[in-house]
């Protein structure tokens, strides 16, 4: 009889802490449930912490290469004013495919290292959105000016992809957009472009 009762008085305290243990879950469930409709969760931009265009290039190791030759050509005072900016920024394997002897060359060269990363710069923020307006305002073609007053054509070629043409003909095609900074916006290349 011992037993039965001590074994009556352990269900019955298991029953009172289970379901006191399933209500505290279920509040807090409900909690979270009631904060999340409350004020839905905005995802954070890729830049939210890295500020300007140079801190989101900074940031990215996928732009080192680009962030390290903008320090190089003393272009950072320039690119982390108001702007806005949109830099069309070759990635790291788009640099790995310029010749050493070029990259060398411009890496001693400020001034033409310069010239060709203000070639990436075009003055205004076009995101996406803005690129795929002026593409079909100029039926399929759109020239952006860069900070230099250079001209870079844009267009979709044959599978679908933008793609950006520098002076000499050769293109680039845009394999990221919108990384978005305080004062402009970021968009990765998978070429290097070259000015005249």
């Amino acid at each position: 009889m011992k037993k039965s009762v001590l074994i009556a008085i352990v269900s019955l305290a298991t029953g009172i802490l289970s379901n006191k243990a399933i209500a505290q879950t279920q509040q807090q469930d409900t909690t979270k449930k009631d904060t999340t409709n409350a004020a839905p969760a905005t995802p954070a931009a890729p830049s939210a912490a890295s500020g300007d265009v140079v801190g989101v290039l900074s940031s990215s190791t996928d732009y080192a290469p680009f962030a390290l030759a903008i320090k190089n050509a003393d272009l950072e005072t320039t690119l982390k004013a108001a702007g806005p900016f949109t830099i069309f920024a070759p990635n790291d394997v788009a640099f790995s495919k310029v010749p050493k002897p070029t990259m060398d060359e411009l890496m001693k060269d400020h001034a033409k290292l310069a010239k060709v990363l203000k070639y990436h710069v075009v003055a205004g923020k076009y995101t996406k959105a803005d690129i795929i307006k002026a593409l079909g305002a100029g039926k399929g073609k759109a020239v952006l000016k860069t900070i230099d007053g250079e001209s870079l054509t844009l267009s979709v070629n044959d599978k679908s992809n933008l793609q950006i043409t520098d002076a000499k003909g050769n293109a680039a095609l845009v394999i990221a957009f919108d990384l978005m900074a305080t004062n402009g916006v970021v968009h990765g290349l998978n070429g290097v472009l070259m000015p005249q």
